[in-house]
């Protein structure tokens, strides 16, 4: 397969300054505003090349944005793989060994497996576990618009309609399927558990709009649950696009294939052919349904592709 090379708009910087927290845990700033209120995190770098996070965190603690209410942590998560970043190869810092957005189920964690993501998630454990509400930045390879996603609680969708940019959101009613998720660990993943947790996609991994997606993304859910005074001029909740994650597709075989060029939101009919994976094929499971998340470069374990249907 061939593939072009992404533009590169905006590229790592030197984390160095950013290594001494304050809760005894690398990487990881906690400030308490001294007033009730609720305890938020601003999670970036789960993925070591989603930059738009890197530089959404450090614009909040650069410019020294403080909570108005509550306590505010903002963390950086896999540093590691982020460090490992080479500009002629930049998709594949993505991870030093295991997916750390898939690693937060209590068997992975309390498991006898190493590895730098498995280490780095049982450090941060606490630092998610003590937080009220989480958003998790992310980005995608290929440049689409920017969406939400989110286990399909009331409380999370209440939340992303309200904030309303992006107004795209990927509700997921069992789960991803293919691992926990940082947003699904603990009280987070389950119905009754209370707390907000959305993961923000905010386009092309290296597209400075998607560095500014980001970053108006943690100023509005900070605005959201009062740690901050809300951005003047950011457009009122308008129309919102929201999609149901019906399966994800895991590449099997090293012969994986498209059917036909996919960027991501491209519609097939019910049982229109998406994709061949040796002799197994995946077909659309019901009218408009639509994949997000495609893969750029399949690799054998790791998601293809996620199909869903307009809610």
């Amino acid at each position: 397969m061939s593939l072009n090379p992404p533009v590169l708009e905006v590229l790592p910087r030197d984390l160095s300054a950013y290594r001494t927290g304050n809760v005894g845990i690398d990487y990881v700033h906690r400030f308490e505003s001294g007033k009730p209120g609720p305890h938020v995190l601003i999670n970036a770098l789960t993925h070591g090349n989603e930059i738009c996070g890197m530089v959404a965190a450090t614009h909040l603690l650069d410019t020294g944005v403080r909570p108005l209410i509550g306590t505010l942590t903002i963390s950086f998560a896999n540093v590691a793989a982020y460090e490992s970043f080479d500009q002629s190869r930049p998709f594949e810092s993505r991870q030093l060994v295991h997916n750390l957005n898939r690693v937060w189920s209590a068997a992975e964690l309390d498991g006898s497996a190493e590895s730098p993501e498995l280490n780095r998630a049982r450090v941060m454990r606490p630092v998610v576990a003590a937080a009220d509400h989480i958003l998790d930045i992310h980005s995608t390879s290929q440049d689409v618009q920017p969406f939400w996603v989110y286990p399909g609680y009331p409380r999370n969708a209440e939340a992303a309609m309200a904030i309303g940019q992006p107004p795209v959101h990927l509700v997921m009613p069992g789960g991803l399927g293919s691992g926990t998720p940082l947003i699904q660990h603990g009280r987070h993943g389950q119905a009754d558990g209370g707390g907000v947790a959305l993961v923000v996609e905010c386009g092309q991994h290296f597209l400075q709009s998607a560095a500014d997606v980001a970053t108006a993304a943690a100023l509005d859910f900070l605005a959201h649950f009062g740690l901050v005074e809300a951005t003047p001029g950011r457009p009122a909740p308008g129309a919102q696009r929201r999609y149901e994650l019906l399966e994800t597709c895991m590449v099997r075989t090293p012969d994986f294939a498209f059917a036909r060029p996919v960027n991501g939101f491209e519609v097939f009919a019910k049982d229109e052919l998406i994709a061949t994976d040796g002799t197994h094929e995946i077909r659309a499971l019901c009218d408009d349904c639509t994949v997000l998340m495609p893969t750029r470069e399949p690799i054998v374990g790791r998601e293809a592709v996620y199909l869903t249907r307009p809610l």
